[in-house]
């Protein structure tokens, strides 16, 4: 801005949008003082860099507005877990499927885990045999990033949506469905 510009030569625009042409920068800062406007450096990079005649307020208030609705637009994933026990009854775990295939469908991350408790401990075949089922019956919907692992007592996979999998709610298969 004004007396930090450093160029030899400038391009100048002013406030609106028209070109001034190239000039020294001092020349530059006496055009913008006469307007009682700053000399803003908009391109650094550019060969001659580009400078604009503007009120440095105003321009540094409509790059905060622009950069807050870039944020705003931006869509978050979210990491979501479910957890399973070894002994999940069959609706619980289809209902627990169907959430996790929505929430790949939204485009969050899923960490499916499988709680192991006292003598559950003793027979983990049982937990990685459902996780195994659970990861064939989402396997288009979800790539799988970390691979099932015991951490403690927990069996842990982290699922991410796949790319170009059909989104939406996914039918219930079983009782009641005619």
């Amino acid at each position: 801005m004004n007396d930090r510009i450093r160029a030899r030569e400038v391009r100048v625009v002013d406030d609106d949008g028209g070109q001034l042409g190239v000039m020294q920068p001092f020349e530059a800062i006496r055009v913008a003082r006469e307007r009682g406007l700053d000399l803003v450096e908009i391109s650094p990079t550019a060969d001659p860099p580009v400078c604009k005649i503007t009120d440095y307020g105003k321009f540094l208030y409509q790059l905060n507005k622009k950069a807050h609705e870039q944020r705003k637009h931006q869509k978050g994933t979210q990491l979501k877990e479910v957890k399973f026990r070894p002994a999940t009854a069959e609706h619980d775990y289809q209902v627990r499927k169907n959430q996790i295939i929505r929430f790949l469908g939204e485009g969050h991350k899923v960490k499916a885990m499988i709680f192991h408790r006292g003598r559950e401990m003793a027979h983990q075949e049982v937990g990685r045999a459902k996780m195994d089922r659970l990861l064939k019956d989402i396997a288009e919907h979800a790539l799988v990033e970390l691979g099932p692992r015991m951490e403690a007592n927990i069996l842990m996979a982290l699922l991410a949506p796949k790319k170009g999998s059909p989104v939406g709610r996914p039918v219930a298969v079983g009782a009641g469905a005619a």
